[in-house]
C-alpha cells in the first residue's frame, strides 16, 4: 500500500499515459512536487491496448505541430530516461477508392507543405510497393507520409512516468480517488481510499473515468466510452518490421505490423456505445469486452477485400477495448470554468498515443503559466456547456462521432445525432420556410433556405440559394435569425474599470456607444472578439460568438469582471440591406434616420419594446434587434425581407474581410497579425490586458522583421470552389494557408482570409507584385492578394 503525502502542490488522477505526460512535462517546468494516483497500475486502463499510431500531420497547424512534438518525444524519451518507448518512425500510407478520398488526398497533401512536413502523393502501385501485402487494383491513388510511426504504449508509459520521478514527482499506484475538497469554488484537495491529499491543484486525466470524477464536484467533462475493435493475426507473408502503417479509411480499417503478424482495426461506421460514464466497473485493470465478432464483421470484411492473405491467416488475439469519446472527436484540455486549479486532460478518442506528448506539454504549461501558452482553443475544455454532459445525449452523440472517424471529412459536416438542444423562438416559422439547420454550442441554426443539404468538395448543390440571399442582402433586405449570438451582462461600480482592463480597445464611451473589441490574453493574442454596448453609467451589454460562451464567461470571471449569461432570453434578428431602415422605419414611431453607425438605443418595432443596435457582420447598413423571447414571432412575423443563414453570412462578411474568432484570430495571432490594431486603444494612452505585448509585436513589425499577415484572397477564375485551409504559394513557393473561404455572390467567385508569411513585413507593394495561387485539391488557381477587402 503507498505511503501518501498529506499534501502535494499538484496531484495527478490517472496513471495512463496522458497522466503520466502531465507529471513529465510539469517536472520538466521545474514543478516537482507532483504526486499521481492510478487506481490500479500504470497504463492499465485504455492506454495499454492502445494501438500506438503517431500520426503528425492533422486537420490544423496547432493539432499538427502537437503531435509532431510528440513523435520527436518518443524518439529522444529512452536516452533521457533508460526505457525504451518501442518507437519506430516506420512510415505511413494512406489508400483512396475514390474520388471522393482522393480528393481529400490532395488536399492533406497540400496542409503538409503548409506545415512543412514530408508527403508524397503516390500511385496505387507506388503504395503497394510501400505495403507489399495488400491488393490494389481497386486503389485510385494514396499518399505516403515519412513521419508517421508506431509506439508501444504500455513501454512508453513508463519510460514517462520515469522522467517524471527522475525530476522529483511521485507515483502512487493502487490508490483509488473517491473525491475531492474545494473552498470559495477552488479545488483544495484529494480524498483516496488511503486518505486525504491536499492539493493547490488537481489534473483529471482518468480516462473514461474522468467524467464520474468531474460529477463528483459539477464539473463538465463531457465524454461516453465506445467499443473499440481489433485483432492480431498469425503471420502475413510481405510484413517485415519497418512495415509502415497502413490506413484504409474508405474500408474504415487501419493495419500496422505486430510480431510477424499484423494488427487490423478500425472505426465502424455505426459504433457501439459501453456503459454510462457513472456506471464503469471498478476494478478494470488490464480488462477487455467480450468478443463480438458480429459487430467486427464490417471491419474484417473490408480488412479481407484489402489483404487477400488474411482469408488463410488465423487470428491470434481479439482486443474488444472500451475507450472514451467527446461530442467533437477532439480531446479534453484545460482548467475547468466552474472549479479554479480543477485540470482536465482526457476524451483522447482514440488519439491519445499519438497526442500525449504534446497534450501533456500544453496541459503542463497552462498549469504553470495560468493561460494556454498555444492555440488549443479546438480542444479546450471550455468549448461545451453544463447541458453537453447529459449521459444520454452523449450516449447517443458517441455512436455517430466514432463512425465519422474515417469518413470523409466534408466541409461544413454537420452532426446528425442528439438534436435538437437549443431553437430560437422561430424555430418553427424558419423551418416552415424551408430552412436547413446546422447546430452551434447545442443551437439549432438556418445555414440556408430552400434547399437540400448535400456534402461536395465541388460547389454543392446549395449554392444558388445562398448566392440569392447574398444579393438579397447586397440589394434589398435579408432577415437572419442570429438568436445564438452569446450575450452577456456586466453592471455595477467596478464594471466600467473590469472591462476597460480586459478590453483592447476603449469602452467609456456614451451610453448607447458599441465597440467592437478584442479580449487579449498576457501574449497580446485573441482570446474573444465581441462587441461591448454601453446601456447605462455601470451597465454593459457584451455580444459574442455562439461557440464562446463558457470561455468567455470564464475569461472575464478569471480577471474579476463578472458577467450574467442572458443568452437565452433575447432573440436577435438581423435586418440588413440598403432597404433595412425604411423596412424598420415602417414598423417603428422611432427616428431610424438619426441613427449612428456603432449605436444601440430601445426602440419599438411592430409594437414590441427592444434594444436595436447599428452594427453589421455583413457589410451593409443593418441593425442586430435584441428581441425578448416571447416577442420575438410578432417582430419576425412584421419583418418584410428574405430570409438568409449562416452561410450567407459567410461569404458577405469575406467579401468585407471582416475576421472570425477561432479561424484568423487565434491564440496564435494578435491584432498586428490581423490587421486590427485601428480596433484596441494602443494609441490612447489605456493600460489594458496584453498591451505591452501587443506594443512589442508591433515594434517588431516596424524593425522589418517577419511577420505572419492576414491579407484578402480573390480567387480569379469562378470555376474551383475554396472551404478553408488551402495552401497558397508565391510564385510557386508556399506563403501561407486560407483560414476561411467562401462563394462571393457579389465578387463572382471565392473569396478568403489567409495568413502569409515573409522574410520581412508583408506589405501592399509586395502583395500587388502578384504571383499568389491557391492549391485546391493539387490544381492551382491564380488569386489576387490584398490588405484590403475585395469590397472595403
Amino acid at each position: 500500500m503507498a505511503d501518501l503525502p498529506s499534501r502535494a502542490q499538484v496531484v495527478i488522477v490517472g496513471g495512463g499515459v496522458i497522466g503520466t505526460s502531465v507529471a513529465y512535462h510539469l517536472t520538466k517546468l521545474g514543478w516537482t512536487d507532483v504526486l499521481l494516483l492510478e487506481q490500479g497500475t500504470l497504463s492499465c486502463g485504455t492506454t495499454w491496448h492502445a494501438a500506438g499510431l503517431v500520426g503528425p500531420l492533422r486537420a490544423s497547424e496547432s493539432g499538427t505541430r502537437l503531435v509532431q512534438y510528440s513523435a520527436e518525444l518518443y524518439a529522444s524519451l529512452e536516452a533521457e530516461t533508460g526505457l525504451s518507448t518501442g518507437y519506430n518512425n516506420v512510415g505511413g500510407v494512406v489508400v483512396a477508392r475514390t474520388e471522393e478520398r482522393m480528393v481529400q488526398l490532395r488536399r492533406t497533401a497540400a496542409n503538409a507543405v503548409a506545415y512543412d512536413l514530408p508527403c508524397e502523393l503516390v500511385s496505387p502501385e507506388r503504395a503497394q510497393e510501400l505495403w507489399p501485402p495488400m491488393r490494389v487494383d481497386d486503389l485510385l491513388g494514396a499518399i505516403w507520409l515519412p513521419g508517421d510511426g508506431k509506439v508501444n504504449p504500455t513501454d512508453l508509459t513508463q519510460s514517462l512516468a520515469k522522467g517524471a520521478r527522475q525530476r522529483g514527482a511521485r507515483i502512487a499506484e493502487r490508490v483509488r480517488v473517491t473525491g475531492f475538497t474545494t473552498a470559495a469554488g477552488r479545488v483544495t484537495g484529494v480524498d483516496t481510499v488511503q486518505g486525504h491529499v491536499e492539493a493547490e491543484v488537481v489534473v483529471n486525466c482518468a480516462g473514461q473515468w474522468a467524467k464520474a470524477l468531474g460529477d463528483l464536484v459539477g464539473v463538465t467533462v463531457p465524454l461516453h466510452s465506445a467499443e473499440h475493435f481489433y485483432v492480431v493475426t498469425e503471420q502475413v507473408a510481405g510484413t517485415r518490421p519497418d512495415l509502415p502503417i497502413m490506413r484504409d479509411p474508405d474500408g474504415w480499417t487501419y493495419f500496422k505490423e505486430e510480431t510477424g503478424g499484423l494488427v487490423v482495426g478500425g472505426f465502424e461506421p455505426e459504433a457501439k456505445p459501453w456503459r454510462s460514464p457513472d456506471d464503469l466497473p471498478y476494478p478494470f485493470e488490464f480488462q477487455l469486452l467480450e468478443e463480438d465478432w458480429d459487430h467486427f464483421s464490417v471491419l474484417m470484411d473490408q480488412a479481407l477485400l484489402r489483404i487477400p492473405a488474411l482469408e488463410e491467416t488465423g487470428i491470434r488475439k481479439f482486443y474488444n477495448g472500451p475507450e472514451s469519446f467527446t461530442p467533437d472527436n477532439q480531446f479534453l484540455l484545460g482548467e475547468a470554468p466552474e472549479l479554479a486549479g480543477f485540470f482536465v486532460g482526457a476524451g483522447f478518442n482514440s488519439v491519445g498515443i499519438a497526442s500525449a506528448g504534446g497534450a501533456g506539454r500544453a496541459l503542463a504549461e497552462w498549469i504553470v503559466a495560468g493561460e494556454p501558452q498555444d492555440d488549443l482553443v479546438g480542444v479546450d475544455v471550455r468549448r461545451f456547456a453544463p447541458f453537453h454532459n447529459d449521459n444520454r445525449w452523449l450516449r447517443a452523440r458517441v455512436a455517430e462521432v466514432l463512425g465519422l472517424h474515417y469518413a470523409v471529412p466534408w466541409p461544413n459536416r454537420e452532426l446528425e445525432s442528439a438534436r435538437p438542444q437549443r431553437t430560437s423562438p422561430l424555430h418553427g416559422r424558419l423551418a416552415a420556410a424551408g430552412a436547413v439547420f446546422g447546430s452551434r454550442m447545442g443551437w439549432e441554426r438556418p445555414n440556408v433556405f430552400g434547399a437540400g443539404l448535400e456534402y461536395s468538395w465541388d460547389k454543392p448543390s446549395w449554392l444558388p440559394w445562398s448566392a440569392a440571399e447574398q444579393v438579397a442582402c447586397r440589394t434589398d433586405v435579408a432577415v437572419f435569425d442570429q438568436t445564438s449570438f452569446s450575450k452577456y451582462v456586466v453592471s455595477g461600480p467596478s464594471a466600467l474599470a473590469g472591462l476597460q482592463w480586459v478590453c483592447a480597445a476603449d469602452v467609456d464611451v456614451e451610453v448607447g456607444g458599441c465597440v467592437y473589441t478584442p479580449f487579449l490574453n498576457e501574449r497580446g493574442t485573441y482570446e474573444a472578439d465581441l462587441t461591448v454596448t454601453r446601456t447605462g453609467a455601470d451597465s454593459f451589454l457584451l455580444v459574442s460568438s455562439s461557440a464562446t460562451t463558457i470561455r468567455d464567461l470564464d475569461w472575464l470571471a478569471r480577471h474579476g469582471v463578472p458577467a450574467v449569461d442572458v443568452t437565452e432570453e433575447h432573440a436577435v434578428l438581423g435586418v440588413m440591406g440598403p432597404r433595412s431602415r425604411a423596412l424598420l422605419a415602417s414598423l417603428s414611431p422611432d427616428d431610424w434616420e438619426d441613427f449612428a453607425f456603432a449605436t444601440s438605443r430601445e426602440v419599438t418595432v411592430a409594437g414590441v419594446r427592444l434594444r436595436a443596435t447599428r452594427m453589421t457582420y455583413v457589410g451593409e447598413l443593418g441593425w442586430e434587434l435584441m428581441v425578448p423571447v416571447a416577442d420575438a414571432p410578432a417582430v419576425y412575423d412584421a419583418l418584410d425581407g428574405t430570409d438568409a443563414g449562416y452561410y450567407a453570412i459567410e461569404s458577405l462578411r469575406l467579401e468585407k474581410g471582416y475576421r472570425a474568432f477561432g479561424r484568423e484570430l487565434t491564440p496564435d495571432y494578435g491584432p498586428v497579425e490581423a490587421g486590427l490594431v485601428f480596433a484596441t486603444a494602443l494609441d490612447r494612452g489605456k493600460d489594458f490586458l496584453g498591451r505591452r505585448a501587443l506594443l512589442e509585436h508591433r515594434e517588431a513589425l516596424r524593425a522589418g522583421g517577419p511577420r505572419r499577415r492576414l491579407v484578402s484572397l480573390v480567387v480569379e477564375s469562378p470555376d474551383p470552389m475554396l472551404w478553408g485551409g488551402e495552401l497558397v504559394v508565391r510564385d510557386g513557393a508556399p506563403v501561407g494557408q486560407v483560414t476561411s473561404a467562401a462563394w462571393g455572390e457579389t465578387v463572382g467567385s471565392c473569396v478568403a482570409l489567409a495568413y502569409l508569411r515573409h522574410d520581412g513585413p508583408v506589405t501592399a507593394d509586395w502583395l500587388a507584385a502578384g504571383g499568389f495561387e491557391v492549391d485546391v485539391a493539387g490544381e492551382r488557381y491564380a488569386a489576387r492578394a490584398s490588405l484590403k477587402a475585395p469590397l472595403a
